[in-house]
């Protein structure tokens, strides 16, 4: 049983009781009666080939209060895109399928680069993320959207539930749910998450002084889990990094674009299990190290525009105190351990710290280099007014597609 104590600067909703999740689902099925949710799942054609996807189909086989899903597929041939419509024919909603490598969304992807707008070029989550969002905001009866990747081990239809119930239960006021939840089997994982993020938030409000960004950041127990919903008047106006940077940005988009008090973290599920990524290194690039690189320099663009000012001393002593930040997780790490009887390799933790340190050093390279970075995708709301007529056309050519 989690605890049950608020320390940050946003609302934290654990899961303290034994209320069962039918309960929580009917009362769902009541809500939806006037707020539609829809469910946007960011896949690889290549996640249809595990057995954690066919858990996910599995699971929501069950879900009666769900809208619709909309589906954003990645790196699918035709074939793929008509089988795996066939797949998810079996759930109870409509499902809806963006064929991102197909000929009606790369055409929308050149129209829009033509008018201007950055990012659509650079395939991946962030972009598929953002072209589910859009799609999704054709449609003003949809109230309420919720995320979650396609390659969660141990799925359950809970994870749904209590990513939407905080957003669209009519007595709260929240905007914003972030998902979190533990990451240990016979040992810790998230190293990203323990090793990197964390120590690096603590040494930026060291090396910088304690603001309400880094406060709000730091108020996240899993800051760049895949799992978060929002509403419909939110999601108009966040902007999607296309790189690794994704979590971040999305929560500091959040950040600039509602009140705390309209954000909310909520645990949806005791232990999440993935596949896990190598580690990489400044040699090999990729893996973590590569993602350790990407969040490192969305925080210190962010960071500028807060006001912070960057030097190459500055840098310096942030490397010194991640050092220690980070030794210090270690040990705090060990010692949870232990007391668990779980597999802890001090040595494996301690080459991941030393790949993060070249990870900040070289994010801080490239910044000093370009300040400004990859440009992040443009909110909705900015592609609706630059060309009015683009939403009914982009829903009208998914669904001649589908």
């Amino acid at each position: 049983m989690a605890d049950f104590f608020q320390n940050g600067v946003i609302t934290t909703l654990q899961n303290v009781g034994e209320r069962s999740l039918e309960s929580i689902e009917e009362e769902l099925l009541e809500f939806s009666k006037r707020r539609n949710m829809v469910l946007l799942l960011p896949a690889l054609y290549s996640e249809f080939e595990t057995p954690a996807m066919q858990t996910i189909i599995d699971e929501l086989k069950d879900v009666k209060y769900l809208y619709k899903i909309i589906l954003g597929l990645d790196r699918a041939t035709k074939e793929q895109f008509l089988e795996v419509k066939e797949r998810m024919s079996v759930l109870n909603c409509t499902v809806e399928v963006l064929w991102n490598d197909g000929p009606t969304i790369q055409a929308i992807y050149d129209e829009l680069t033509e008018e201007g707008f950055p990012g659509l070029k650079t395939p991946g989550k962030g972009r598929n993320v953002w072209t589910m969002i859009g799609y999704g905001l054709t449609n003003q009866d949809n109230y309420a959207f919720a995320l979650h990747d396609c390659d969660i081990v141990n799925y359950s239809r809970g994870v749904v539930a209590r990513l939407f119930y905080p957003i669209v239960h009519p007595a709260l006021d929240f905007e914003f749910n972030k998902g979190y939840y533990s990451r240990v089997t016979h040992k810790l994982h998230g190293r990203v998450t323990r090793l990197f993020y964390t120590p690096l938030i603590k040494s930026l409000s060291v090396t910088f002084g304690s603001n309400r960004y880094l406060d709000y950041m730091e108020s996240f127990r899993y800051a760049l889990s895949g799992e978060f919903a929002f509403i419909r008047s939110l999601g108009r106006g966040i902007g999607i990094s296309p790189t690794w940077g994704l979590e971040v940005s999305t929560l500091s988009e959040v950040y600039k674009n509602t009140s705390n008090r309209r954000i909310c973290q909520t645990e949806i599920m005791e232990s999440y299990e993935h596949k896990h990524q190598d580690l990489g290194s400044k040699s090999e690039g990729g893996g973590i190290y590569k993602m350790a690189q990407d969040i490192a320099k969305t925080l210190f663009r962010i960071l500028a525009q807060e006001g912070v000012v960057f030097s190459e001393s500055s840098f310096k002593t942030l490397l010194a105190s991640y050092y220690q930040e980070s030794r210090f997780e270690i040990s705090k790490y060990n010692a949870l351990s232990k007391i668990n009887d779980l597999e802890y390799n001090r040595q494996s933790e301690i080459s991941a710290v030393e790949a993060f340190q070249d990870a900040i050093k070289e994010a801080a390279k490239e910044f000093y280099e370009d300040p400004m970075g990859i440009a992040s995708l443009s909110p909705w709301i900015t592609v609706r007014s630059v060309l009015p007529e683009f939403s009914d056309r982009f829903r009208n050519l998914v669904k001649e597609e589908n």
